[in-house]
């Protein structure tokens, strides 16, 4: 069937606490995405020259946290929340990593400006479904919330592959 064929998704997730700045796990399933036909919007490579994510502007941000310059640090993080949330609202659904050992800022505000905007958001929980904070349950359908990688590609491939789907509102 090819439904996911060119509908974009947003890969969200914790990015500021992250070893690797959370580009592993975005770069693992990127081909797979676009295997499927998906635009792939990350918000490490984000397809602007605006609200850079990178590892210089991290560097730079992190410099200006030591020297209290919390204008500047401010400005630049308003510009980057602006373009990631800009790609939320163009995005036809997201992808999440979810780590409870990390704490997602702003993870949490592109997945409930996703779920307002009634966009499918599906989330891989590093610790397991069972462990999903119990907020996530009142908002995102829990048969969008998985526990492994695998069963996460599981799901898009049914959605990919099959005409009669299950809808989970």
């Amino acid at each position: 069937m090819n439904r996911l064929k060119n509908q974009r998704v947003y890969l969200a997730g914790a990015m500021d606490r992250v070893a690797d700045r959370g580009n592993g796990r975005r770069d693992n399933i990127t081909p797979y995405l676009e295997d499927l036909g998906v635009i792939v919007f990350n918000p490490i490579k984000k397809p602007t020259k605006i609200g850079k994510e990178d590892v210089e502007t991290h560097r730079y941000k992190t410099k200006l946290k030591l020297e209290k310059n919390y204008d500047e640090l401010s400005a630049i993080m308003k510009t980057i929340r602006g373009v990631d949330l800009r790609l939320v609202d163009i995005s036809d659904f997201l992808i999440v990593n979810l780590d409870l050992d990390v704490h997602p800022c702003g993870t949490y505000e592109e997945v409930f400006l996703a779920n307002r905007s009634k966009k499918p958001v599906i989330i891989h929980l590093e610790q397991g479904k069972q462990n999903a904070p119990d907020w996530l349950f009142g908002t995102i359908p829990h048969q969008m919330i998985f526990s492994s990688w695998n069963e996460l590609k599981n799901y898009l491939q049914y959605i990919d592959s099959y005409n009669d789907i299950e809808h989970h509102n």
